[in-house]
């Protein structure tokens, strides 16, 4: 009776085996200077910042007849989370909290004030104008003093920040809280504050050239 030979598995080449070791390193390596879980590696592979671009171009010039009249400082706290189907958290999704700061200006367009909504007495000592209403300006994010408080992401979405150009993007959460400053901007009174600033504005502006009664209004 013979015993049928068993077949040994083959052995990897040595050349397999350190080609293999050099790309488990480097992935550790790189991993751990994405994700910052090894301490000290991005000291060990540093980079230095230089800045070579080239000179701003003026594209065009705009003349503003804009009187800006107030401005408001917004901040909003935004909690975005974003989960996918059929998946966990831990594997697919995000929650960020992130605290926006930004201003919004409101302006009153003198530019749009036409001959007919502008009315003086004959000796110049009485002025009616009727202006349009104030506006608001869009809402501008303080980068400077916006932040990120927490980042919560699963496995499969850090493990796409690797390869991304741009990991950890906040833009998501910076439109949302320009969202957010606009819509608080709408029911704050910015407006009405800025009429109120132009109409003192302009009696002064007037008084001081010799008019007595100046009388301003806004409206359509």
């Amino acid at each position: 009776m013979t015993t049928p030979l068993r077949h040994l598995p083959r052995r990897m080449p040595l050349w397999a085996k350190m080609v293999t070791a050099v790309v488990l390193v480097l992935a550790v390596l790189f991993a751990g200077i994405r994700l910052a879980v090894l301490p000290g590696i991005k000291d060990l592979f540093g980079t230095d910042t230089h800045d070579r671009s080239g000179p701003a171009l003026l594209e065009s010039i705009k003349d503003m007849s804009r009187y800006d009249a107030a401005s408001g400082n917004f901040q909003v706290v935004v909690d975005l989370e974003k989960d996918a189907k059929y998946l966990p958290d831990a594997v697919r999704g995000s929650r960020t909290l992130y605290v926006g700061a930004g201003t919004v200006e409101a302006y009153v367009d003198l530019g749009k004030v036409g001959g007919n909504e502008v009315t003086v007495n004959d000796d110049r000592t009485s002025a009616t104008l009727r202006l349009p209403h104030a506006q608001l300006g869009k809402p501008a994010l303080d980068v400077d003093h916006s932040y990120a408080v927490s980042k919560e992401r699963g496995f499969l979405d850090r493990l796409g920040d690797l390869f991304s150009d741009n990991p950890n993007s906040e833009h998501a959460v910076q439109r949302l809280a320009v969202s957010h400053i606009a819509e608080a901007a709408e029911v704050s009174g910015l407006t009405r504050r800025a009429e109120t600033n132009t109409t003192s504005m302009l009696q002064s502006l007037l008084h001081s050239v010799g008019f007595k009664d100046v009388h301003v209004s806004y409206g359509p």
